[in-house]
């Protein structure tokens, strides 16, 4: 029993002795634990200064993974950046704590955590978008301040019909870049349920092919609201018909209005199917230009007035549309004929009463063009028609009016005698026809309107009779007195009624 005894009190001491031993041995330890892996790199048996320096080397490179955005591969417009420039980084610090942790403590408590650190270790990539669209905007930031142009046309002096492209604007694509990015970095991790900033990712080892990626900028295209193709589609294919009047024999005043109603008209542009309104043409006219003194038609007389000289526009638009072969929707002729078109062919205007219009029937836009130069006008019409056809047209009179003869009492003619005092003019009625040529055959032939021209009368002068004047001679009218027409109201054709101005 001594025996016994003194095996047991040399024994207890020596078992404490080993276990502290062994718990030294183990809790002092400067290794991390056997079968750690953290990220999916193994580095279990290193010291806890080679694991934190393999660590950080893996953690790096990861961190240094190119990546490469091409604005235009073909003109060689790139940026590199790598996933930490554009804020794609591994969350370091849980782990690194985690690791020299089992440094700190007491002999006891480090024994412990080891005993219980756990072997697998998951890493946090986290990522800053902020960063990321800051970066690439300092790039490519300047595309998003263009602004889209429309395109244009533009006719010649030639009559060329010149194109130029729309310009489209453009604006990254911020949130498709960003997750093209994202969906590499995480490479195949899953998304951290703590936080939408980060996924949970395995980045050791790296594979070679997984070290650089490229991808093309994405942006969205703002384009106009007239692109070429638009532009195009209107139809402006060529001029599809052209007439010229001369107006050199005009006054000043009716030259202005010619010139001005002219500029308003210029650049007129119709869609398919769209009326003309010549009402428009000179209301617009009157506004910016204001119209001069020049002779108007008056109840078939001419008579001082302003504006005259507009019917000259609308009488060559008249001959330009019927050339183009489009559908008149409402014309009349002057009561007078005029002297810069054959009968038949003049369209005249009276404000509120007479109005030129047509309709485009090309299908396709129209746009109405003039030119004045040496007091000739020339309207064109630039559309769609076919190559292969073309309009003639051809006035024919069917009446001659000879014109009525008015008497006056005259003091200047001798008893029995009979002087002309104002020669008068005969007035005609006049059928106008159009004929459509194909490949210069004539295949129709439309009347397209009957128009009677008042005859202007013959004032005679006869001898004096009957009352007496003031002066004991007998009474004569005036020469310039004008008979009542019979109309109702006064309409002033080829100018303006500037009555109520």
């Amino acid at each position: 029993m001594k025996r016994l005894l003194i095996a047991i009190g040399i024994g207890i001491p020596v078992l404490l002795f080993a276990a502290y031993g062994f718990l030294y041995y183990y809790g002092t330890q400067q290794t991390v634990p056997r079968g750690t892996v953290v990220g999916g790199a193994e580095i279990g048996g290193l010291t806890i200064g080679q694991a934190l320096k393999e660590l950080n080397r893996m953690w790096d490179e990861y961190e240094n993974r190119a990546v490469r955005i091409e604005a235009n591969p073909h003109a060689a417009e790139r940026s590199d950046w790598t996933l930490g420039e554009l804020g794609f980084v591994v969350e370091r610090d849980e782990v690194s704590a985690l690791l020299l942790k089992l440094q700190e403590g007491t002999l006891l408590e480090k024994a412990e955590y080891r005993y219980h650190f756990p072997r697998s270790h998951d890493l946090k990539l986290k990522w800053n978008r902020e960063l990321f669209e800051k970066q690439i905007r300092a790039q490519w930031g300047w595309l998003e301040f263009s602004e889209p142009a429309n395109a244009q046309r533009t006719i010649t002096d030639n009559d060329e019909i010149v194109y130029r492209p729309h310009t489209d604007a453009y604006r990254l694509d911020m949130k498709t870049l960003f997750e093209n990015v994202k969906k590499w970095a995480v490479a195949g991790g899953n998304p951290d349920p703590e936080s939408p900033d980060s996924a949970m990712i395995s980045v050791f080892p790296i594979a070679a092919d997984m070290h650089q990626s490229t991808y093309a900028l994405p942006l969205h295209t703002i384009s106009p609201n007239l692109t070429l193709e638009r532009l195009k589609e209107q139809g402006i294919d060529r001029k599809i018909a052209s007439f010229t009047t001369d107006f050199s024999t005009s006054s000043e005043g009716r030259a202005f209005n010619v010139a001005s109603t002219a500029s308003t008209l210029d650049h007129w542009e119709l869609a398919p199917g769209e009326v003309f309104d010549y009402r428009k043409v000179i209301h617009a006219t009157e506004e910016h230009y204001g119209f001069r003194e020049a002779p108007v038609i008056l109840n078939g007389e001419l008579v001082p007035g302003v504006g005259g000289g507009i019917c000259q526009v609308s009488s060559t638009l008249y001959n330009a549309v019927l050339l183009a072969g489009l559908e008149i929707v409402e014309r009349r002729n002057h009561s007078l004929p005029v002297s810069y078109l054959p009968t038949g062919r003049d369209a005249t205007f009276a404000d509120g009463y007479i109005n030129f219009r047509f309709k485009n029937t090309t299908g396709k836009h129209l746009i109405i063009r003039t030119e004045v130069e040496n007091r000739e006008l020339t309207v064109k019409l630039f559309g769609t028609m076919p190559e292969n056809v073309s309009y003639r047209i051809e006035s024919k009179t069917v009446k001659v009016i000879e014109p009525p003869v008015r008497e006056v009492q005259s003091a200047a003619v001798p008893p029995g005698g009979r002087i002309v005092l104002q020669n008068g003019k005969p007035g005609y009625e006049v059928d106008t026809y159009r004929i459509k040529l194909v490949d210069d055959a004539e295949v129709s032939r439309e009347k397209i309107s009957h128009d009677r021209y008042k005859p202007q009368t013959t004032t005679v002068g006869v001898p004096a009779s009957g009352n007496t004047g003031p002066n004991g001679k007998p009474a004569a009218p005036s020469v310039d007195s004008v008979e009542s027409s019979g109309d109702t109201e006064a309409v002033i054709e080829d100018g303006v009624d500037v009555s109520g101005i």
